[in-house]
Parts: structure tokens; sequence; C-alpha cells
């Protein structure tokens, strides 16, 4: 059976975890990484000598690290013409989107997650958390004006361009302290939150963190 290796609440996880709930493939998931440790085993190395997350390994052994790649190989393997597009240019776009949603939507992320979840209110600085903000905003407001002439990222339905973007939308949307507004992009997640897999992969491994955030 197909392995992830990474726990649920990884970021760039949660982005294979969707796919593959989309997908309706079976696999296993293993705790890795965080809390549970393993990053830096040798055995771990072998399998991904970054020692980062997630790294997925089939049955004969074959292993797969850099979640892009990840979804990409599993989109082309078991979604042809669906959720990898079978054109040339649309699997271009696609592409062209899920690297630059990863290269630079998600930069907010580590900020957030070391101003919420990993730092004390003493080190805790709202001037940092304010910047990334700022620096994203105008990334959301590129998604924005792209959503404004497409349901998905890929066009008319979901395509493996949503997982990175889609992924982190969520805490974009739910952590973000005095959220600028993105029509287009709230629109676009409550499209997300009607689909199945999202709630299951996305909203559940997200919701512990979210719940944090709200009480703050």
């Amino acid at each position: 059976m197909l392995k992830i290796w990474g726990r649920n609440d990884g970021s760039n996880v949660i982005k294979v975890m969707w796919c593959l709930g989309e997908l309706g493939i079976e696999f296993e998931r293993i705790d890795w990484g965080g809390p549970f440790g393993g990053n830096d085993e040798p055995e771990y190395r072998r399998k991904n000598p970054n020692g980062r997350l997630p790294t997925l390994e089939e049955e004969d052994g074959f292993t797969l690290w850099e979640s892009g790649a990840v979804v990409r190989y599993l989109c082309a393997k078991h979604s042809m013409g669906n959720l990898c597009p079978e054109d040339p240019r649309e699997r271009a776009s696609a592409d062209k989107w899920m690297d630059w949603s990863s290269l630079n939507l998600a930069n907010f992320n580590p900020v957030y997650l070391d101003y919420y979840f990993r730092l004390s209110e003493a080190e805790r600085s709202d001037a940092v958390m304010a910047a990334a903000v700022k620096n994203a905003t105008p990334l959301f407001d590129i998604l924005d004006a792209h959503l404004a002439d497409n349901a998905y990222i890929g066009g008319n339905r979901l395509t493996m361009a949503d997982f990175p973007a889609g992924s982190i939308t969520d805490r974009w949307i739910q952590w973000t302290p005095n959220r600028p507004s993105h029509p287009n992009v709230e629109a676009y997640y409550e499209r997300l939150l009607a689909r199945p897999a999202y709630q299951e992969h996305v909203i559940k491994a997200n919701a512990p963190r979210t719940r944090q955030v709200q009480e703050r």
C-alpha cells in the first residue's frame, strides 16, 4: 500500500493528503516529524536525504519527496486528464500556479506558526505579524483577480493547481488578524469547503490550531 510519511498537520503534508482524498485511493499515513520525531533517522534519510516532510513510498520501494512533485506524480498516475490536465498548455498553467503558490503565497505561514504557536507571549511581535500580512496581501490580490473569472485556479474544475494554494488559503482566511477583503478568494474558499476531501484533510488538520488562534 502507498505510504505517506508525515504528521497530518504539516502544511506540505496537508496538500498531499487532500490530493489523495480527492483521488480516493488507499494509503497509509505514518506520523512523522514534529512531536513524533524521526526526521534524522538514517533509514528515513535514505528515503528523503533532506529529512523533510512529506515522503511518498510505494510498495516496490519507490520514494518521492517535495510535496509539489508528489502531487504532480499522484495526479499524473491516477487522474490524467482530470486533476492532471492532459493538454500541455493547461498542464503548464497548473504547474505555474503550483510553483507560484508554494514559492510565494505560502510565505506568511512560517510567521503565523511562530506567532501563534512557537513563540512565548513575550517573544511575539505584532509588527512582524503585520508585516507578514502586508507582504502576503498583494499576492492574494493576484489570486483574487485570477479567481474573478475562474471557479478554480485551473479553470472551471478542481485540478492539481489548487492543492498548494487551496490548502494554505484556509490558514490565511482563519488566522489572519484584520484580514483584508478578497471576495473572489473567499468565494473560492467556500467552494473548497463543500468538498469532503478538503474538510477531511485540510479543515480537520488545521482545526486544533484554528481554535487556539480564535481563543487568543
